[in-house]
C-alpha cells in the first residue's frame, strides 16, 4: 500500500509542474493576443481603403491588367496558407489546412493546376509528410510577424501573377487564413486576392452606403495600378499575418487554459486517491496492531491458565 501512495504522490508533483506551465503559457498568449488584436485594428482600416482605391481605379478605366482583370480561361492558380510555427494551438492549423485543401480541391476540379505558397512551419511539415511539391515557404515569424515579412512573402507571388502561364506563372492568387472574430472565435476563411473581384467590393460598399471616389488618372490608369499592384498584395497579407498571429495566440490561450483546467482536476482525482489509499494503509496498520494485542491478550490468558 505504502508504494501505491509513492505512485499517486510522485504523479500529483508531475502533473502540478505541467499544470505550472500550461499556467504560464497561457499568461503569455493572453498578452501576445492584445499586442495583436491592435496590430490588427490599425493595419485593417489600411487595407479597406487600398482595396477600395484599387476598385475605384479599376472600375473608372477599361485598362486590361492582372490586378482588376480576369483570364478567360484560367489554368493555374497560387494558394498561399498561412499556419503556425509552433503547436499547443487546438485545432487553429489543421482548421486553416484543412480549408486550403478544400480550396486546392475546388479549383482542381475547375481544371487548374495549383502552386502551394505556406507560410508557418506547421503547414510545411503536413505538406512534406504527404510529399506534396512547395513552390515556396517561409518560416520564423508567424507569432510576430512584419511588414517586410509579408513584403518577403508578397514578391514571389506577384512575379509570379504578372508572368504568363507559359512561363510559370499563374492567372488567380488565393489566400487562406485564419480570421480573427473575439477572444473565443477564429474562423479559417479563403479569398481570392487576384484578380480582385470589383463587383464584390462594389456591393460591400453600396451596403454601407458609401460611394467610390472619382479619381482623374496621371500620367494613366495603367501607371496607376502598377504602382497599386504590390501595395495592394502586400498590405492584404500583412493584414492576413496579423489576424492569423491573433487567432494563434488567442487559440493557444484557450487550448492552455483547457489544459491547466484539467491538470487542476487530475490533481484533484489523485489526492482523493492518495488520502483513500493512505486512510487504507493507517486502517491495515491499526487491524495489525488490534490484531497483535488481541492475540499477545490470548497468549497471556492461556499462560495463566
Amino acid at each position: 500500500m505504502g508504494a501505491q501512495l509513492r505512485v499517486y504522490k510522485r504523479r500529483i508533483r508531475s502533473v502540478t509542474a505541467t499544470k505550472k506551465i500550461t499556467k504560464a503559457m497561457e499568461m503569455i498568449a493572453a498578452s501576445r493576443v492584445v499586442k495583436a488584436q491592435r496590430k490588427v485594428a490599425a493595419s485593417t482600416p489600411y487595407a479597406q481603403e487600398l482595396t477600395r482605391a484599387v476598385t475605384a481605379v479599376g472600375t473608372g478605366s477599361n485598362t486590361k491588367h492582372p490586378l482588376t482583370t480576369e483570364t478567360e480561361n484560367p489554368t493555374r492558380a497560387a494558394v498561399l496558407l498561412l499556419t503556425s510555427d509552433r503547436g499547443l494551438a487546438g485545432a487553429f492549423n489543421s482548421n486553416a489546412i484543412k480549408a486550403a485543401e478544400q480550396l486546392t480541391e475546388r479549383l482542381e476540379r475547375e481544371g487548374k493546376q495549383v502552386d502551394a505558397y505556406i507560410v508557418g512551419r506547421r503547414g510545411v511539415a503536413h505538406y512534406n509528410f504527404r510529399e506534396r511539391k512547395i513552390a515556396e515557404s517561409w518560416t520564423g515569424f508567424t507569432d510576430e510577424p512584419t511588414y517586410a515579412d509579408a513584403k518577403k512573402v508578397a514578391a514571389p507571388l506577384i512575379e509570379a501573377i504578372e508572368r504568363e502561364t507559359a512561363d510559370g506563372g499563374v492567372d488567380e492568387l488565393h489566400i487562406v487564413y485564419t480570421e480573427f472574430v473575439s477572444m473565443m472565435t477564429q474562423t479559417a476563411v479563403d479569398s481570392r486576392l487576384l484578380p480582385l473581384r470589383l463587383e464584390e467590393v462594389a456591393e460591400q460598399t453600396q451596403k454601407k452606403d458609401e460611394i467610390l471616389p472619382l479619381y482623374d488618372f496621371e500620367p494613366s490608369a495603367e501607371d496607376v495600378l502598377d504602382a497599386l499592384l504590390p501595395r495592394y498584395v502586400e498590405s492584404r497579407i500583412y493584414n492576413a499575418l496579423l489576424q492569423s498571429a491573433a487567432s494563434k495566440h488567442a487559440a493557444t490561450r484557450r487550448a492552455m487554459k483547457s489544459a491547466t483546467d484539467n491538470a487542476g482536476e487530475l490533481i484533484n482525482t489523485l489526492s482523493r486517491l492518495a488520502n483513500a489509499a493512505r486512510q487504507a494503509e493507517i486502517t491495515q496498520e491499526i487491524s495489525e496492531i488490534v490484531g497483535g494485542a488481541s492475540a499477545l491478550a490470548d497468549a497471556t490468558a492461556g499462560s495463566d491458565r
